[in-house]
């Protein structure tokens, strides 16, 4: 199919003048739209306005303007087919033999701050969907491009084709299409559904990443979809594992807390310790020092580059995967001996549309909410015993704080201002939780005088937070909002202890 006239029209407009030029030099007739049609022609590359293509004006602000028969007509008509042949004759149905459409910025402008409803529904592409979605159906006679990154891809064929693309290549930019144009649309109705006050359907539609080997048990199947592989690159190791993901995960939500130089250890998602230092390997012993055994085959991550001196700390215990945002090349050749290990670059976080859900299957359906994402930065801490907080004993509550949002419920943290003592997770009740955890940094020979003890959600009655204080705990932090809070505040002052109330709880099931 020799491309004789392309429609362009994009909003991320890297690259299209260049790919136009090289159309144009091919003999293409370019119709274009809009201020992709001004740039055109600012290039000095013959462009045609759609309106002189349809023979009918842009209408509505531009809401109306490719949405013409003579567009879709001239998409969808099949080529070679008699009657299709005749009727687009009749009806003045010239061929688009290419359509490179990239959609309005949505998903930009609803992660701006402030963005108002309106704004947002502005930025919804009616036209640019339709036409992909037209070409695409069509991919047997149409070439669409919907990334600039496949330019190159589409000229180099049409220079090695005497300007025709191969089938092969439409199918393929087809499907990229769909899938592009379903992601688009929902993102929209997410926002929307979090927008609006009405009942509407939730629905979920994710590229294929990687079949996995098994899933979180061997018996059990497991693919990942979505964008995780632009969220990370794997150095070395074996291809991660259904549990490997989910560790890398939790991992990555919890040294999201830090900007300081931070060190977390983590083992099924919990974490194990954790440690800040402007010395990185002081921030691994920090960590390392909370619990000495359950790291064995656990999850590291850094949110500094890691240099050798910390690579020989870490390398002397067995780790499943290590992530950073970068490896100096004598530490990532230290690892890289280590054939068991996974070695991940965290790559710079992608821009957030605003929306973050948290998805998990229940019994006949899913439950779908916002992700956790509270700052311990937006807390307006509410002191209500008699004594306030010493700052250290504030920086502790509050470091406490950070991680004990990603430890799973009932979950009791004890903390120094910059580093974990003991960690209790996972326990039906918080008294146990917090034994756990007085355990824990018995077991690893701290001390928990003068440390402060954070709680994911209410102490329901003041034994826990008096086995606190007897564990040597001088302050404590949680949401608050118990029936006996009074009762829980009255033993905090019996024992001169400081505590706050968050408002905020973290339960995390």
């Amino acid at each position: 199919m020799k491309i004789t006239r392309a429609l362009i029209s994009v909003s991320d407009k890297t690259g299209v003048a260049d790919f136009a030029r090289a159309l144009e030099k091919m003999g293409v007739d370019i119709i274009s739209t809009g201020g992709t049609s001004e740039l055109l022609r600012k290039e000095g590359i013959p462009v045609r306005d759609i309106a002189s293509f349809t023979d009918y004006p842009e209408v509505l602000e531009g809401r109306v303007k490719t949405l013409h028969p003579r567009v879709h007509g001239g998409l969808l008509y099949k080529r070679g087919n008699p009657l299709h042949e005749k009727q687009a004759k009749e009806q003045g149905f010239q061929p688009i033999d290419l359509v490179v459409v990239n959609l309005y910025p949505f998903e930009g402008t609803i992660a701006k701050p402030g963005v108002t409803l309106p704004e947002a529904i502005e930025q919804i592409d009616i036209g640019g969907p339709s036409m992909i979605r037209s070409a695409a159906k069509n991919y047997e006679s149409v070439t669409v491009v919907v990334e600039p990154s496949d330019y190159e891809t589409v000229l180099d064929t049409m220079r090695d084709q005497e300007g025709e693309t191969t089938l092969r290549l439409r199918e393929r930019l087809a499907i990229k299409a769909f899938i592009k144009t379903s992601e688009y649309d929902r993102t929209i109705g997410n926002f929307l559904n979090k927008e609006q006050t009405t009942d509407a359907s939730f629905s979920l539609a994710l590229p294929l990443v990687s079949r996995l080997r098994y899933g979180e048990n061997p018996h059990q199947t497991a693919a990942l979809y979505g964008d995780f592989d632009e969220c990370f690159e794997k150095l070395h190791g074996k291809e991660l594992s259904f549990n490997n993901i989910l560790d890398i995960s939790a991992a990555t939500h919890l040294i999201g807390e830090f900007t300081e130089p931070t060190v977390a250890i983590l083992k099924h998602t919990n974490p194990c310790g954790v440690g800040t230092d402007a010395d990185l390997r002081q921030a691994w012993e920090k960590a390392f020092a909370t619990d000495k055994q359950a790291p064995f085959g656990g999850i590291i991550i850094c949110n500094r580059p890691i240099d050798e001196a910390l690579a020989k700390a870490i390398s002397e215990i067995f780790s499943e995967v290590i992530i950073a945002p970068e490896f100096e090349a004598k530490a990532r050749a230290l690892f890289q001996k280590k054939k068991n290990l996974r070695l991940i670059r965290a790559l710079p976080p992608k821009v957030s549309t605003g929306i973050e859900l948290d998805v998990r299957s229940v019994c006949g359906g899913v439950l779908v909410q916002d992700k956790d994402v509270a700052q311990h930065s937006d807390l307006e801490p509410n002191v209500v015993t008699k004594r306030p907080p010493t700052e250290t004993e504030m920086a502790a509550m509050l470091f406490g704080w950070r991680v004990v949002k990603h430890v799973k419920s009932n979950a009791i943290v004890y903390a120094g201002s910059d580093r974990t003592l003991g960690v209790g997770a996972g326990q039906m009740s918080r008294v146990d939780a917090s034994r756990i955890a007085v355990w824990k940094a018995a077991e690893a020979g701290l001390s928990l005088g003068g440390s402060a003890v954070a709680s994911d959600a209410f102490f329901p009655f003041a034994d826990g937070l008096v086995a606190a204080a007897e564990a040597g705990a001088t302050a404590a932090i949680q949401p608050g909002g118990s029936v006996r809070d009074e009762e829980v505040i009255a033993a905090a002052n019996e024992r001169n202890m400081t505590m706050i109330f968050t408002g905020v709880r973290h339960f995390r099931h």
